[in-house]
């Protein structure tokens, strides 16, 4: 790993990356204590672990550092995959509330990187950055899914 200088601009911009992931962190950690789907429960506390892995890897940039993510390499292992079987018959209306807050959240956390990705010098950060953005998007899939397949996205015909 190689020290980065980093650039004014650059460290604002993890800076704002590090809050929205201090942030992911937080509503999965207080929304899986409030769920009352055990499967979105564990959801839950499995992409929690993915923030903190995403939150590491940022302070690690903003310390200097210029981690390398090898292709195919996750930032954590996630058990729950897009195709997983996420439906549940113990979902309810206030789960759905909770997991619609957090793909507007996720929503948004990807765009923050999207923002991010173009106003790096180092190519090595850029890949960085997009490869958390990438499994950003994959916990928004995920997300999804949960609601689609207990019936709880509208989806036009």
């Amino acid at each position: 790993m190689n020290q980065n200088q980093l650039t004014q601009k650059e460290r604002l911009l993890l800076q704002d990356l590090k809050s929205q992931e201090e942030l992911c962190i937080k509503k999965y950690g207080k929304y899986g204590q409030e769920a009352g789907d055990e499967v979105l429960k564990q959801l839950f506390q499995q992409l929690a672990s993915s923030e903190q892995q995403h939150l590491a890897t940022v302070d690690q940039i903003l310390a200097g550092g210029n981690p390398s993510m090898q292709s195919g390499q996750q930032t954590q292992g996630t058990q729950f995959t897009p195709t997983s079987n996420l439906k549940s018959p113990n979902a309810n209306q206030k789960d759905f509330y909770l997991v619609h807050d957090l793909l507007s959240t996720e929503k948004y956390v990807s765009a923050t990187y999207n923002t991010a990705i173009f106003e790096f010098n180092s190519p090595q950060i850029r890949q960085t950055l997009n490869h958390i953005q990438k499994e950003e998007q994959e916990h928004g899939e995920l997300l999804y899914n949960y609601l689609k397949q207990n019936n709880a996205y509208p989806l036009q015909s």
